[in-house]
């Protein structure tokens, strides 16, 4: 606990600092979701490849935001490998065997992605039933880049065919578009939020390659969050869950089934600049994939991961700036690779006027 002499000094300096603060609500999308354009290195769905990016919302995420326009650079790496299923899912998309084959998994994949995302976003000074509305988009550019080695072997009827070796492939280049509107309520130091995100297939896909920054389908996300903050403790808990619902790619006539996910973040305050915490998040596919390949099932996702933060709060003229860096590491996963994924933030948003506004009604999230 933060002494009662100190207290109401820090709880003001927190406020105000986070009442300028604009971070980006992705992963990618973000942010962000995904982002889907991670391919061979977000593994799950089709192939392995699923829309909604674990990690995307973290600390703060439902409190309520300046009103104005704000801007977050995320720059995202991620480093994953998986086997068996995941890497013959992959070889199977991308016309390297007939899905009437039979086959049998004895391969590894291996990827990794160093993306660029972009978010500008305006939140409206007006509420809309009660709340506060926020709407934005998300761009992405970067490279993505994938490998499979190993052997796999096909059968069909009394034949059989085994492949050995390695399949490489790279690509920089912009990703999807990815829209989000959320809409969020303050009561004291509980905060609430629901939003709506989705994936606009324009980004770089060819369903014949293995490394690829767009989905090539469109899909559908939405979902609610929580946030508890209390300025005098500095102490804050923020979890968002939501569904992803995907449509079907028309390239290959491959539908992923509907994805849960669950992302949080903790974090206590230092000072009013800086504060520490972790992170973490849950995925989950819930419903079987259509046009997979038999030997692969329902092909259902899973993977769960934890890992620290650490935020630093600054003014930029008249402007209030924010950097985040975070981290995870991924387990228990199935039929998606497993590995690890770091973010980078830096954002830009409006600096809130000196008022008597409640301190937590001017904050923002990240």
């Amino acid at each position: 606990m933060i002494s009662s002499a100190g207290g109401e000094q820090m709880t003001r300096g927190i406020s105000d600092r986070l009442s300028g603060l604009r971070l980006i609500q992705s992963g990618i999308g973000a942010t962000i979701a995904l982002l889907g354009p991670l391919t061979a290195s977000a593994l799950a769905d089709e192939g392995g490849i699923s829309y909604w990016l674990p990690g995307r919302f973290s600390s703060l995420s439902a409190t309520p935001q300046v009103p104005g326009w704000s801007w977050a650079e995320v720059y995202y790496h991620t480093t994953v490998s998986a086997s068996g299923a995941v890497a013959a899912a992959r070889e199977i998309q991308i016309g390297r065997f007939s899905p009437t084959v039979n086959v049998n998994f004895n391969a590894n994949l291996n990827a990794q992605a160093d993306l660029l995302l972009l978010n500008p976003t305006y939140t409206f000074a007006t509420p809309v039933l009660g709340g506060q509305l926020a709407v934005g988009v998300t761009g992405i550019f970067g490279r993505s880049a994938a490998t499979i080695d190993g052997t796999l072997t096909t059968g069909f009827g009394p034949f059989a065919t085994t492949r050995t070796g390695s399949i490489g492939d790279s690509i920089t280049s912009v990703g999807d578009l990815y829209p989000q509107a959320t809409l969020k309520w303050n009561a004291g130091v509980h905060n609430f939020m629901t939003y709506l995100t989705g994936d606009i297939p324009v980004g770089a896909y060819d369903p014949a390659r293995l490394a690829n920054l767009g989905i090539g389908h469109a899909a559908i996300d939405g979902g609610g969050g929580y946030t508890y903050f209390n300025p005098a403790t500095g102490h804050e808990f923020s979890a968002v869950a939501g569904f992803t619902y995907n449509f079907k790619n028309q390239d290959t006539q491959y539908q992923n089934g509907i994805d849960f996910h669950v992302d949080w973040g903790a974090s206590q305050f230092l000072s009013k600049q800086v504060f520490v915490g972790l992170v973490g998040y849950a995925y989950q596919q819930v419903t079987d994939d259509f046009g997979q390949h038999p030997a692969l099932g329902g092909f259902r996702s899973r993977v769960v991961a934890i890992g620290p933060q650490i935020g630093y709060l600054f003014p930029v003229g008249d402007l209030q700036g924010y950097l985040n860096l975070k981290g995870y590491g991924e387990f228990d996963a199935a039929n998606r690779p497993a590995g690890w994924n770091t973010w980078l933030t830096f954002s830009i948003s409006p600096m809130a006027p000196t008022s008597t506004v409640a301190p937590t009604r001017r904050m923002v999230t990240k």
